[in-house]
């Protein structure tokens, strides 16, 4: 089954949980182009808070870091007149959804998710349903939209497929119902690594904060950090396999600034580290303001935050709910 939308553009599902501080390899790497998908895609954002819920959180926690997150998406470009942009505990389809999903997805099948066994690992006193059930509410995520498209990152390849499996298994037992997605793994932009470790990414939830430049960061920050950042006991600013903390620098300035890694080599070849790495966080600053300063905007009128909150989900609801009152139509529940 295909998807058509009015205009005839595939559709696209991106989720993000409300978890962690979105980094400057976030934005470089993928945020920054998300909002000039809607020229080409028919776009559907949301702010996944009952994902997570699956670890603990406090609720203080929860709350803020949803706001936070719902107006840094707009911050970074995401119009929400031009996209739906939603929170998901605001549209209540995804739970129902999920819930008639569990009984196509089999056991074993949801067993074999790798995350569900790292976080399992990670966190043994809290190995709850939910986590393990994790898979499933994407899945319903997804489906809801009649998704075609789904970016994600290479660790949630596995989750897209396991939705493609209960959505070929529903279509085959009653009639084609939902649109088989795609995962879709982001190469758009460039990969960046932690100051302090190069050769780990920079994170959201990283336990050393020194290393992840964090969207949010005062230029203050963002500058005290790059002057930390490790390099080597060479001399020149030029990208090798064996000097990580430069190649990561330089994918930096050319992500921030435009240009290419050649370019920026040529325009260091005699610069010293300190200097270098001065102007890598004086372009991390600039490329950042614009979306800080629109953010904080934001934040200034928690009403008008919540009016967008709302029209979001109204929008997402009336998709939503299609496709769910077709589910429950076929499986045989009695509508009123």
């Amino acid at each position: 089954m295909e998807n058509t939308t009015t205009e005839n553009k595939k559709r696209v599902f991106s989720a993000i949980k409300p978890t962690g501080n979105p980094t400057l390899g976030n934005y470089l790497g993928a945020m920054k182009y998300w909002g000039g998908m809607a020229d080409e895609y028919d776009c559907l954002y949301s702010v996944a808070d009952l994902h997570a819920i699956t670890v603990s959180i406090e609720p203080k926690e929860l709350r803020e870091n949803t706001k936070r997150l719902f107006a840094l998406l707009i911050a970074v470009g995401i119009d929400p007149e031009k996209n739906i942009l939603f929170v998901q505990s605001h549209v209540r389809s995804h739970a129902e959804m999920c819930w008639l999903l569990n009984n196509y997805t089999m056991f074993g099948e949801a067993r074999r998710m790798t995350q569900f066994k790292e976080k399992s690992e990670k966190a043994p006193e809290n190995v709850n349903v939910g986590l393990f059930d994790y898979p499933v509410l994407m899945a319903a995520d997804i489906l809801l939209y009649q998704t075609d498209i789904v970016p994600v990152g290479d660790d949630q390849v596995q989750h897209v497929e396991l939705c493609r499996n209960i959505a070929e298994r529903f279509n085959n037992r009653y009639s084609p119902t939902f649109a088989m997605p795609k995962a879709q793994v982001t190469t758009t932009g460039a990969r960046i690594y932690s100051l302090l470790d190069p050769t780990a990414k920079m994170g959201k939830s990283d336990s050393n904060d020194g290393g992840s430049v964090y969207i949010l960061d005062t230029p203050d920050d963002i500058m005290r950090k790059f002057k930390r950042a490790v390099t080597d006991c060479d001399t020149k600013v030029k990208a090798a396999k064996d000097k990580p903390g430069i190649t990561n620098l330089l994918n930096i300035y050319a992500a921030a600034t435009g240009v290419t890694v050649a370019q920026a080599e040529k325009e260091f070849e005699n610069s010293d580290y300190a200097s270098f790495k001065m102007r890598v966080g004086e372009a991390a600053v600039e490329v950042l303001r614009p979306v800080r300063e629109k953010y904080e905007a934001l934040r200034r009128d928690d009403n008008a935050l919540l009016e967008i909150m709302k029209s979001g989900a109204e929008k997402a609801e009336r998709a939503a709910r299609k496709t769910l009152e077709k589910a429950y139509k076929k499986i045989g529940f009695v509508r009123l």
